[in-house]
């Protein structure tokens, strides 16, 4: 199974930007379909993007979309986010999964393997 770790979340002031990593150890990144998910407080964790296991097609939460970039490196086995123009409604913790289904899930439960989180905090 494979073992995930996210990083890159941190204090920014609303405009700014972010670029979250998630690397992946203990089997190639190339098996998954990747996703991030993110939690604000006293919500529930909710689907921000994804990113077929060759890279091929992406898809977006509509709250992100043209803000947010999903990308991977499989050689590296690490997955990206990058967050532009960050919003202070796109503070919370951010979580990277993983689904070695054939078709990219949007929904949570699909996912398998999740990492620990990193917290992002937009000021306003």
């Amino acid at each position: 199974q494979v073992q995930l770790a996210e990083s890159g979340g941190g204090l920014v002031q609303a405009g700014g930007s972010l670029r979250l990593s998630c690397i992946a150890s203990g089997r190639p990144l190339n098996y998954y379909n990747m996703a991030w998910f993110r939690q604000a407080p006293g919500k529930e964790r909710e689907f921000a993007a994804a990113i077929h296991a060759t890279g091929a097609t992406t898809y977006y939460a509509d709250s992100v979309k043209g803000r947010f970039t999903i990308s991977r490196d499989n050689a590296k086995n690490t997955v990206y986010l990058q967050m532009n123009s960050l919003k202070p409604e796109d503070t919370g913790v951010y979580y990277c999964a993983a689904d070695s289904s054939l078709y990219v899930s949007l929904t949570r439960s699909e996912y398998n393997y999740w990492g620990q989180g990193t917290q992002v905090t937009v000021s306003s």
